[in-house]
C-alpha cells in the first residue's frame, strides 16, 4: 500500500458496523454501502471536499452529477422545490428505486459539485434497510453514484465494491447482495414532460400509468443531465458484443437470456423473468469478465433482450457497455 492509499475497512451490517459508517461520512469519509438496486460510494453531499473525493476515487467526470439519498420525502423537500406531480410520485414509489431530478432550492446545503454544476439535484429515497439505517444514523443528505471505477461494471455486492476500490475510499458496508440489480430509473421533473433521464429499476410502464401520460426521452443533444448518460458505461474487461449472424466461435463466452443450451457462460434468466434478468446483470457480467481474463477471451457475446419492462434498462446498460470505450 503506498503512502496515497487507504486503509479500505470491511464493515458488518450491524449496529456497530452502521455507527463506523456514520461517523466515518462524518468526517469526509467515503463509504461504500448497499442499496436495493446496487452498492452506492456515499459521502456527506454537504462537503464539498468529500464529494469531490467521489469524484478522485471514481475517476468520474465532475460534470456527471451524483445521486442524493436521503430517509424521507420531508429531508428531500429541504433541498429541491417539489410540484404536486413530484409529491405523488414520491407517495407512489418512494422508498424505492426511482431518483426524480427537481430544481435545486437556492438555500439548499448540497454541495454545487454533487450536481455537476447544474441547477437541478437528482434525489431519492433507497428502500434497502440497511441504507435506511445508515441515512437514519448519519443524519443528512448522502451523495452517492455506483461504488466502481468510473465508466465499469456496477457492483451488486461488497466483493464487487473491493475489487475496484479498496485503496481509495475508507470502508464498504457488507450487506450482502443486491435485490434489484439496476441502478434506479431517473425521471426528469424540471419540464412541462416528463422525461425519462435514465431507465432502472422501476418499468417505464409503472411511472406512465402513474402520471397518466407517456413520458419523453432524453435527447442527446441536451447533454448530460443525470448519472449514467454516458455513452460508454458499465463496461467490463472483456468486450461485449451483439453477434451479427447466428455463426459464432464454438468456445465463445456468452451472457445469455433463456436457456443456455451447448454454448458456454452464464444465462441472466433460464426461463426468461426479466426481474431475475436484472439481479443477475451485473454479477454475471463481473463474473464472465473473470472467465474471460482467465482463459485469455477478449470478447463475450450477448443474447436479445425484450424492450418492454424491465428490459429496456437491462438493454440500456447492455448497449452502454458495448460501446466503444471513451478510455480507449
Amino acid at each position: 500500500m503506498t503512502a496515497s492509499e487507504k486503509n479500505t475497512f470491511r464493515l458488518s451490517a450491524t449496529d456497530r458496523g452502521i455507527r463506523a459508517a456514520s461517523s466515518l461520512l462524518a468526517q469526509g469519509g467515503l463509504v461504500a454501502f448497499p442499496t436495493e438496486t446496487v452498492y452506492g460510494l456515499g459521502c456527506d453531499a454537504r462537503n464539498d471536499r468529500a464529494v469531490a473525493g467521489v469524484y478522485a476515487a471514481k475517476g468520474r467526470p465532475s460534470f456527471n452529477p451524483l445521486i442524493i439519498h436521503v430517509p424521507d420525502t420531508a429531508s428531500a423537500e429541504a433541498f429541491a422545490d417539489f410540484t404536486p406531480r413530484a409529491l405523488d410520485l414520491a407517495q407512489a414509489f418512494w422508498p424505492g428505486p426511482l431518483t426524480l431530478i427537481l430544481p435545486r432550492k437556492p438555500e439548499s446545503s448540497i454541495s454545487p459539485l454533487a450536481s455537476g454544476g447544474l441547477p437541478t439535484v437528482a434525489i431519492r429515497i433507497p428502500a434497502h434497510p440497511l441504507a435506511r439505517k445508515l441515512l437514519a444514523a448519519f443524519g443528512g443528505p448522502v451523495a452517492a453514484p455506483s461504488a466502481n471505477p468510473s465508466g465499469r461494471i456496477s457492483p451488486s455486492n461488497a466483493d464487487h465494491v473491493m475489487e475496484g476500490l479498496a485503496g481509495r475510499i475508507d470502508a464498504v458496508l457488507d450487506g450482502g447482495p443486491c435485490a434489484v440489480g439496476l441502478e434506479s430509473t431517473i425521471l426528469d421533473l424540471t419540464n412541462e414532460t416528463p422525461i425519462l433521464a435514465r431507465p432502472g429499476g422501476i418499468p417505464v410502464e409503472a411511472l406512465e400509468k402513474a402520471l397518466g401520460t407517456p413520458l419523453a426521452a432524453h435527447g442527446t443533444s441536451t447533454g448530460i443531465t443525470a448519472p449514467g448518460q454516458l455513452s460508454s458505461h458499465y463496461a467490463p474487461g472483456a468486450a461485449l458484443h451483439w453477434p451479427q449472424s447466428p455463426v459464432h466461435p464454438a468456445d465463445a463466452l456468452w451472457l445469455a437470456f433463456g436457456p443456455l443450451g451447448t454454448r458456454r457462460g452464464l444465462t441472466l434468466s433460464h426461463s426468461g423473468d426479466l426481474a431475475e434478468a436484472a439481479a443477475n446483470l451485473f454479477g454475471h457480467m463481473h463474473a464472465l469478465d473473470k472467465l474471460a481474463a482467465e482463459q485469455g477471451q477478449t470478447s463475450i457475446l450477448l443474447d436479445k433482450i425484450p424492450e418492454t419492462g424491465l428490459g429496456l434498462a437491462i438493454n440500456d446498460r447492455l448497449r452502454r457497455a458495448s460501446a466503444p470505450r471513451d478510455d480507449a
